[in-house]
């Protein structure tokens, strides 16, 4: 015999006298009766009454009939919807989005300091002509407005990307080091100092990228960075000298100076392929901006058993053959006396 609980639900075991409270709930519990009690046989029944019961009034009806109950002439379709989650959209930054367009204004800085070097060679062969002949008038407007709008553009175009340069370094260094459960120790406005300020900046941006390969860097990498230090400061000399060189006072050495900014231009032109090789080298692509292939040496072992038998002079072979014919003659040799003393004995 057991009571429940009208609150929770509970069945408490007979014991003696029933009991009127609920020891979990304090509810009133029901009387006695059989565990496995069908329902006509339960001196008591359970009433479902709606959450509002007590606030409704009594007098209180539907307006309109409920009609009758709903049915599916087929298997519903609708069910819980698991959508996929939507994706952390990441607050945007600045230098993110200048150094997005890296790769395009490395090529447009390669196109332009390609044309300028041509065009200062071009104002060249005008002055290597003009020693023995005279130059029409439109031949030397158009070198001359090359040459002022490449020797204006080219170097607005290097210091925007510069400037989209920092910003990658300052992104990748962001990269690396969370990745490491750090911070860069680097400020940002070292980072930017270090990398713009003429004279410095031969020196800071290959230590910002060492820093950036790691303590175990990639063979690769290390070596691409190396290279690109190296360029990186001869292009700096190469600028410095073309400077110097434009103060020249003889005619002869203005026009070395000509042909020397072209020089210049081409090498800085080179220096921007370079470049996009190193940071796409860093990145673990090649320079068409593909995946780089790894790949794996593994160490060549011989054969557990040996393949092919190994080759023996003729001499040897010869005399083994001959060895192996002499052995072949004397067992049939015996094989005939054998015969022989077989019949004899019959």
């Amino acid at each position: 015999m057991v009571q429940p609980c009208a609150r929770c639900g509970a069945r408490w075991a007979v014991q003696g006298a029933p009991m009127h409270w609920c020891p979990r709930c304090r509810g009133v519990l029901l009387s006695p009766g059989k565990v496995d009690a069908p329902a006509t046989q339960r001196n008591y029944r359970w009433v479902a009454r709606r959450p509002d019961h007590r606030t409704r009034k009594a007098g209180a009806t539907t307006s309109a009939p409920l009609g009758p109950t709903p049915r599916y002439v087929q298997t519903p379709r609708w069910g819980l919807l698991d959508p996929p989650p939507s994706p952390v959209s990441t607050p945007e930054r600045p230098l993110r989005g200048i150094a997005a367009h890296r790769d395009r204004l490395l090529i447009g800085t390669t196109i332009v300091f390609l044309l300028a070097g041509l065009a200062e060679y071009g104002r060249y062969l005008i002055l290597l002509q003009n020693r023995a002949r005279l130059i029409p008038g439109w031949l030397l407007s158009i070198s001359d407005a090359t040459v002022l709008v490449f020797g204006v553009i080219a170097p607005i175009y290097a210091l925007v990307t510069a400037v989209s340069l920092v910003a990658w370094l300052i992104e990748a260094r962001t990269i690396v080091f969370t990745a490491y459960g750090k911070r860069d120790p680097r400020k940002r406005w070292s980072l930017i100092a270090g990398c713009l300020v003429p004279g410095v900046n031969l020196v800071w941006p290959g230590v910002f990228l060492t820093e950036l390969l790691g303590a175990d860097p990639d063979p690769r990498s290390w070596r691409a960075v190396r290279i690109w230090w190296a360029a990186w400061v001869v292009s700096g000399l190469l600028l410095i000298a073309a400077t110097l060189w434009r103060d020249a006072s003889t005619l002869q050495a203005e026009a070395d100076g000509v042909s020397f900014t072209g020089f210049t231009n081409l090498c800085a032109a080179g220096f921007a392929v370079l470049t996009l090789w190193m940071v796409r080298t860093l990145e673990g692509r090649d320079l068409r901006g593909g995946i780089r292939s790894a790949h794996r040496w593994v160490m060549a072992a011989d054969p557990a058993q040996v393949v092919i038998a190994p080759v023996e002079p003729g001499a040897v072979a010869v005399r083994e053959d001959a060895g192996h014919d002499e052995l072949e003659r004397a067992d049939s040799v015996r094989a005939g006396e054998n015969t022989q003393e077989e019949v004899v004995a019959k």
